[in-house]
């Protein structure tokens, strides 16, 4: 019997097209548009379908490695500015960098490795992504009113973010030690005061806990706070990987592998397993939890999902933003007024002293 391949293991039912997309009908070149969901000659302006392969199916962790089938014809472009790097497949290519906004790009010929599995489309449109942007920015409470008032969303391109998502079903053995604080009441000098007292108790059990579609970023190319914050992308049912989701947008690579992402899952795993446990208890102190993981069934996905990257500008200065894609999420960094910070800790201050003043008089 004759042992597949490592490829074929992993990418054996995917057919890796990186042809130039054609418009049936003028022959001009065609880009995914995320309004039509449809491909949209850049020329002619016709629609037409993407041919479907079906949706992904999570495949066993254990086949994951950290190369697999790579991307043939695909070029890796490097902003020497920011040192993001980007997949262009087949496609004319923006000497911009969507990450950095510096026009700093050259090719390099390191060739990413893993292909994706799937691609979570872009479903929100560069003009509606403008108008969330706006609005955003016009709503930050602690910005100053003159940005507010001439904010432009700048330099704003849609970026394939590589992810991988896990599934898992977890057997936890623990035991710990937790603490309940009891408040007890004495006088002293005639009059009454508040002494309180911590009593420990030892636990100890057995927790089932499963997780489904758990992301783990794999690119250092945008920022992880921000990337959460617009969660979740739409992985569970994302179309197989087609170069066609890709045209007119660019893919970031990956700079950590599968184990490496793994390993990463394990850590928000563990985590949440201890916030299970001990939503369980009744406690006010947590002196120690040791917690015994048994990890089965476990699953992962490889899928690009779809951000829109941009920037503000004020006073010679980049604010970055980020939206998904998919919901319109979005998050980033907006100049903040010094004068409207102070005014509000100074008002915090003086209800915190008239509180005060109020309970010293009672």
């Amino acid at each position: 019997m004759t042992n597949k391949s490592t490829d074929e293991l992993l990418y054996g039912d995917e057919k890796l097209d990186t042809s130039v997309c054609k418009c049936p009908n003028c022959g001009g070149e065609s880009e995914f548009s995320a309004v039509d969901q449809k491909m949209k000659c850049l020329y002619c302006g016709s629609l037409f379908d993407v041919e479907s392969l079906g949706t992904i199916e999570e495949r066993d962790l254990d086949e994951l490695l950290s190369k697999g089938q790579v991307w043939k014809n695909a070029y890796v472009y490097q902003c020497k500015s920011c040192g993001a790097k980007e997949v262009v497949e087949n496609q004319e290519f923006s000497m911009e960098c969507p990450f950095c906004g510096t026009s700093n790009i050259i090719k390099i010929n390191q060739l990413p490795g893993l292909k994706p599995q799937g691609v979570a489309p872009f479903k929100i449109g560069k003009e509606e992504s403008v108008k969330i942007a706006l609005n955003w920015a016009r709503k930050k409470v602690f910005a100053p009113n003159s940005f507010k008032k001439g904010a432009k969303a700048q330099n704003i391109h849609g970026v394939y973010n590589p992810i991988f998502t896990f599934d898992a079903k977890t057997k936890n053995e623990y035991y710990g030690r937790l603490g309940k604080n009891v408040v007890s009441y004495r006088f002293v000098n005639g009059r009454r005061t508040a002494q309180t007292t911590t009593r420990y108790f030892d636990i100890r059990g057995q927790k089932n806990v499963n997780f489904d579609d758990i992301l783990v970023q794999a690119s250092t190319n945008l920022p992880e706070k921000y990337v959460k914050k617009i969660e979740p992308f739409p992985t569970n049912n994302a179309p197989k990987y087609k170069s066609e989701y890709l045209r007119g947008y660019v893919a970031s690579t990956y700079d950590k592998d599968g184990k490496e992402c793994w390993e990463e899952c394990k850590t928000q795993i563990k985590k949440r397993v201890e916030a299970v446990i001990l939503k369980s208890y009744s406690y006010d102190v947590k002196q120690f939890l040791n917690v015994k993981t048994k990890f089965e069934n476990k699953k992962y996905k490889f899928v690009l999902v779809p951000i829109y990257v941009g920037h503000y500008k004020y006073k010679n200065k980049l604010y970055n933003f980020y939206i998904n894609g998919d919901n319109g999420k979005i998050a980033g960094k907006t100049p903040i007024s010094a004068w409207k910070v102070l005014f509000v800790v100074f008002g915090v201050l003086l209800f915190i002293g008239a509180i005060a003043t109020i309970i010293a008089l009672s």
